[in-house]
């Protein structure tokens, strides 16, 4: 056991929640931890890679590669939340309906511009895209962000007329309307799950702040910044 802060490593989607759990973590338990997000694909290259950390949150299917490529311990994934994708316009515009599939498919075939991101979200939703029948028409409208820079941003800032992303990417973010989240018929759950990093020194200390991060008693906090426990 050492007092060094904990590194937690997490993709973009749970940045907020992740900081905010932290600052709590060490009011309660006295343990401080660091908290660093970026593109969900750059952290895992860079656990890959061999970067030092205690624990790293990221999707549960990419976790699970990480622990089968001897990246995190095993045995110690542990699912935190689950995150639905939203739609968000520029503050102000015109609030598409999405009360339905057809509606979404109208929605994406009448806006300008539109982006998702590189994540687990912006895979699911290039594949609706396809089935569809539309990814080649909207293809040239589509922009993509750089890793880590949210979509929210690019509608704020005019690139995209419509953005579809996690709601906790989306919520706090100035400049963006959330119209609401996918209808159910074609809604996407994306799972972020922790894992222990097989490079940490400190294992008791990793387990004991992903027990907490996966505990029932920060349920509340996760659905402050839009998710909801997976527990």
């Amino acid at each position: 056991m050492t007092d060094r802060p904990l590194k937690l490593l997490s993709s973009m989607a749970t940045r907020e929640l992740l900081a905010a759990l932290a600052d709590q973590y060490q009011r309660e338990r006295g343990r401080p931890v660091i908290t660093e997000a970026a593109g969900g694909v750059d952290v895992a290259k860079r656990v890959e890679a061999g970067e030092a950390a205690d624990v790293v949150v990221l999707a549960s299917n990419v976790i699970d590669k990480l622990i089968a490529a001897g990246k995190l311990r095993t045995g110690s994934r542990a699912d935190l939340v689950r995150s639905g994708v939203s739609v968000a316009v520029p503050a102000g515009a015109a609030r598409p309906d999405l009360s339905t599939e057809e509606a979404v498919k109208r929605a994406v075939l009448a806006a300008k511009s539109l982006s998702y991101s590189t994540g687990p979200s912006g895979v699911y939703l290039e594949k609706l895209f396809e089935r569809w029948g539309i990814l080649d028409q909207i293809r040239a409208r589509i922009v993509v962000p750089r890793p880590g820079i949210p979509v929210g941003s690019l509608v704020a800032g005019g690139a995209a007329e419509l953005g579809f992303q996690q709601l906790s990417e989306l919520m706090n973010l100035p400049g963006v309307d959330v119209v609401g989240p996918l209808p159910p018929s074609i809604q996407t759950m994306t799972v972020f799950s922790g894992g222990i990093s097989a490079r940490s020194d400190d294992a008791e200390g990793a387990r004991a702040l992903l027990e907490y991060l996966a505990s029932p008693e920060v349920s509340a906090v996760k659905q402050r910044y839009g998710m909801e426990a997976a527990g």
